[in-house]
């Protein structure tokens, strides 16, 4: 029996159908992966990605002659990105592994769909359907794994994770969005005895794994699995059974105070209430600036007030914080709080202390970090007490300094 895409209305929107037929149309070019597949499960596409037989400097010129711009994206691996008015459409030639190491691929260009379906990595990814006809070109039963709710490996799993070991993280992804009931045993089991190969890969692919899983809109089911199969151990064994306490009273608190899932806030939610953990988390999966200084303030035990917490680690950390660690009987107040609070300006220079007579030097930040730590502790008042302040700390100084 045919299957078609039930709806497929996307296909020739804002050029995509032109490009499609300056491609050559059903025989050259197919959709694959993310589009195909959501679209079976009526849900919205996002992205579109296509295969192609022609090779990428064909794709790139097929491009250029349909009017749109082409992106080298990814052109040592086949990869081109078409940029309509739509959004950009990646644009893959098809490819067949001549040798993997676990990390990194060498490919060569195939002219068969089913060699590069053979190269994916779930059945579910590896649909390929005619832009034209919408007919679905199904090679691994695909189509009913995705009725099923089963997320299963192409082939023998161990050789797929053996040639890309990311697979284990994203299988664990993609059995929360697609999978239903009993996970697929050899899958699991594939991934469970080869989870130690995940330290061969770098960390930033780890982390952005990593993300996109605590990014989930329901993702406790998921890593529970993770911890009690032993896949978190190799890269952050810090992450234990009874992490997952902690992780389910957040996910409680998410929705029940509206508080948009972070990623790196649940994960905060796994590791206890130690910034120097986080230091070395943060620096062990080559975080960002930024994100590794989120991490340590969400673990930093603090004994400060709600207002005073927002203002010295930025409201969205403190908000974090209080409901990670907040006692519940002070939640709906201080929540209540923090999401109308705006943050206020210190009213105070180094160079209005000077301009007030303190003489220039170290004992002009000294004294303005004094008066800034009243100032917080007050609860943030107007300029004038914040000058009067000043005006009483100068007169101190220079009464001692006779």
């Amino acid at each position: 029996m045919s299957i078609y895409l039930p709806d497929a209305s996307w296909r020739h929107h804002n050029g995509l159908g032109h490009l499609i037929d300056v491609f050559g149309g059903d025989s050259m070019i197919r959709f694959v992966g993310g589009g195909v597949r959501d679209s079976l499960l009526k849900t919205a596409v996002s992205d579109i990605d296509c295969a192609t037989r022609h090779h990428p400097e064909e794709t790139v010129k097929l491009i250029k002659d349909a009017g749109f711009k082409a992106v080298p994206t990814g052109i040592q691996h086949g990869t081109v990105t078409a940029v309509l008015p739509s959004g950009p459409v990646e644009i893959t030639s098809l490819r067949k592994d001549v040798s993997t190491d676990g990390r990194h691929a060498t490919i060569a260009y195939s002219d068969s769909w089913q060699d590069d379906a053979m190269r994916r990595d779930f059945t579910i990814n590896a649909l390929y359907a005619e832009p034209n006809s919408s007919l679905i070109h199904d090679y691994f039963g695909g189509i009913a794994d995705l009725e099923a709710g089963c997320v299963r490996f192409i082939g023998d799993p161990e050789t797929r994770i053996a040639e890309d070991h990311l697979r284990i993280l994203r299988y664990f992804r993609f059995q929360a969005r697609f999978g239903r009931g009993i996970p697929d045993a050899a899958s699991l089991a594939a991934c469970i005895k080869r989870a130690n190969d995940l330290m061969a890969l770098s960390r930033e692919r780890i982390a952005s794994e990593l993300i996109k899983i605590l990014a989930l809109p329901a993702p406790l089911a998921i890593i529970t699995l993770m911890i009690q199969s032993g896949i978190f151990t190799p890269i952050i064994p810090e992450i234990r059974d009874n992490s997952l306490k902690q992780l389910k009273r957040l996910l409680e608190r998410e929705k029940a105070y509206s508080v948009k899932g972070d990623p790196l806030l649940r994960l905060a939610a796994l590791l206890p209430e130690d910034p120097e953990l986080g230091r070395s988390i943060a620096q062990r999966l080559r975080f960002s600036k930024e994100q590794k200084k989120y991490l340590i303030a969400l673990l930093t035990p603090t004994q400060d007030a709600p207002c005073a917490l927002a203002w010295k680690i930025g409201k969205q950390a403190a908000i974090g914080h209080i409901v990670l660690f907040g006692e519940e009987d002070a939640l709906p107040s201080t929540m209540s709080l923090l999401q109308d609070w705006e943050c206020p300006v210190f009213p105070l220079k180094g160079g209005d202390l000077i301009k007030k007579g303190l003489p220039a030097g170290p004992i002009v930040a000294t004294t303005l970090q004094g008066i800034q730590q009243q100032w917080i502790e007050a609860g943030f008042p107007e300029a004038e007490w914040v000058h009067q302040k000043a005006d009483q700390a100068i007169d101190q100084f220079l009464l001692a300094a006779k």
